[in-house]
């Protein structure tokens, strides 16, 4: 996992606004299956938005957490419900950070 800067963590959080979460977690929680296609949806994008639903059993900022770690990605930003996650492409990236 990168440590990103505050300054590059604004830049992707510029990025992210325009982004509608591609994945939605609820009470059935970080699967395998949730992890393995958030992983290539990171390879292919590199910043994508995660809606945590309501009846989820766990608070999103833990969730945020967590999926950074399984994913060697940096949590950009954690609002409201979204959780907006960063991991740069090591062979072709689409995101030059400032």
């Amino acid at each position: 996992m990168t440590m990103i800067s505050s300054k590059q963590r604004s830049f992707l959080r510029g990025l992210a606004n325009s982004l509608e979460p591609i994945f939605q977690i609820g009470k059935g929680g970080i699967g395998e299956g949730v992890l393995g296609a958030l992983d290539d949806a990171l390879t292919a994008r590199e910043l994508i938005k995660v809606r945590v639903l309501k009846n989820s059993f766990e608070e999103p900022r833990t969730i945020a957490d967590r999926l950074a770690e399984g994913l060697q990605a940096d949590v950009v930003q954690v609002i409201g419900q979204n959780i907006i996650l960063y991991r740069p492409n090591k062979e072709n990236p689409k995101i030059t950070l400032p």
